[in-house]
């Protein structure tokens, strides 16, 4: 494992959710056991590395779910749980759906909005009000009773990556994949290969793909990674779920190595 990816996760010593030997190149392996969290590590914005503030992530019937029927108001209490073993190369997948109706107060834009964070760094180094983790994040998105909204975006919290050859530094990018709306499962998949390429997938189509991840070191905090990784590329990192306002379920989360 090269020095950047274990400077930002120092918890690849713990054990993964299975007893077993953990995942293995070529085979897929699943990181939700489907009874309990084990294995993973809320982390809330105001809140301490573990605290699970007002149940905001629990499993019920198999699934994983993230609701806020403890909550008064959302107060932009952004959270992410994470799975407590960084990876590099490999292809992660899983199925989500958005339920129900958002938190109040929550802003606008989480209507229906979630994501899966990759290349992530280590939880225990982000402020106790830290909304988002430096990360990549695959978007997701459920649309609305009409219009489009595509869903498997990317967004860059602290980070850039490179596409069609060029440094992007917008926030978000879109893909281009179908609009899915109500409660149905979708399918979303990325493709990593370390500071390499990484693509997205959705319902097996890839919808987006782009190279090269890195922190900004515009940001104290990714400048402050950066000097600890001794490098501003990602090649590999945490992956974590978000909890943003609007209550989603995930289940079937499954990843496979892949050879460097």
């Amino acid at each position: 494992m090269r020095l950047a990816l274990a400077a930002l996760c120092l918890l690849a010593t713990t054990m993964p959710a299975n007893a077993d030997d953990g995942p293995k190149v070529g085979e897929w392996y699943s990181l939700f056991n489907g009874k309990n969290l084990d294995g993973w590590t809320p982390k809330i914005r105001h809140h301490k590395l573990g605290e699970n503030y007002k149940n905001t992530f629990r499993v019920e019937d198999g699934v994983m779910k993230v609701g806020y029927e403890g909550y008064d108001k959302f107060n932009e209490t952004f959270g992410h749980i994470f799975y407590n073993t960084p990876f590099s190369h490999y292809r992660l997948r899983l199925e989500y759906r958005f339920v129900g109706e958002q938190c109040e107060g929550g802003p606008g834009w989480a209507i229906r909005n979630s994501g899966i964070m990759i290349h992530g760094e280590d939880p225990k180094l982000m402020d106790i009000d830290q909304d988002f983790p430096a990360s990549i994040e695959v978007q997701l998105l459920g649309g609305g009773p009409t219009g489009k909204r595509t869903t498997g975006n990317l967004c860059t919290p602290y980070t850039h990556v490179v596409m069609d050859g060029k440094l992007l530094k917008r926030h978000c990018t879109s893909s281009t994949s179908k609009t899915y709306r109500g409660e149905q499962w979708v399918t979303a998949e990325v493709e990593a290969h370390g500071d390499g390429e990484i693509k997205h997938f959705i319902n097996g189509e890839e919808v987006l793909s782009y190279s090269k991840p890195q922190l900004d070191e515009g940001e104290a905090h990714s400048k402050m990674l950066a000097e600890k990784a001794g490098q501003v590329m990602l090649t590999g990192g945490t992956i974590s779920l978000q909890s943003e306002s609007h209550p989603c379920e995930f289940r079937k989360i499954e990843i496979m190595l892949l050879k460097e």
